[in-house]
């Protein structure tokens, strides 16, 4: 129980901190800087799942015709 109360105050301090660092130009352009990344990051993330996506799609087409022409040879 005390350790969550340490993490609830933690999250706590960290926001105010962030808050008062966003106020500043240097804190702003930090923020926005760490918030491009992380958007740059996630559609990295979107882009390789889309294509791998596409890639196991084009596969198991591939295997559905390799059994479709082993059924029709039967």
């Amino acid at each position: 129980m005390k350790n969550l109360l340490w993490l609830i105050v933690g999250i706590g301090v960290g926001f105010i901190a962030a808050h008062q660092i966003n106020k500043t130009p240097e804190g702003k352009k930090f923020f926005e800087d760490v918030d491009n990344r992380a958007k740059e990051f996630s559609n990295a993330v979107v882009d390789g799942y889309r294509a791998r996506e596409a890639e196991l799609r084009a596969a198991v087409a591939d295997a559905e015709d390799v059994i479709a022409d082993l059924r029709s040879k039967s």
